[in-house]
């Protein structure tokens, strides 16, 4: 996994501990499902919105974010206009709490499956294949 680039450790530096541990647990997945994923090209790890967010360099899928909501916790956002969010939400019935079409929200990052939300973090970064 890459380096945190300063601007966007802060990011995470200023979240609340537990919100952190969990933001970073998601930032993990993140970098390990992209790893096997050759045809998305580089994973790059930018500021969006004030957010950490992370594009592929082929254009192969939609942006991911991390970020924390309003209502408290953290989440992992994904572009509204798609069904990414639905389609996951359809696969997984009441196992997460979803936000639209555009968030999953956690309260605890015991809460991120790796292999359910593996598969969600896997369809947003190959959404153009």
């Amino acid at each position: 996994m890459s380096e945190i680039r300063s601007e966007i450790r802060a990011v995470f530096d200023a979240a609340p501990a537990p919100e952190r541990a969990g933001m970073l647990r998601l930032r993990a997945l993140i970098h390990e499902v992209a790893a096997g994923l050759p045809q998305i090209g580089e994973l790059q790890e930018v500021l969006r919105w004030g957010q950490p967010a992370y594009v592929t360099t082929k254009r192969a899928g939609a942006s991911l974010r991390i970020g924390l909501p309003k209502a408290g916790g953290f989440a992992l956002y994904t572009h509204c206009q798609t069904s990414l969010i639905a389609d996951f939400a359809t696969a997984f019935p009441n196992m997460d709490k979803v936000e639209g079409t555009r968030a999953i929200h956690f309260s605890d990052s015991a809460q991120v499956d790796p292999a359910r939300h593996g598969m969600l973090i896997r369809s947003v970064l190959t959404y153009h294949l």
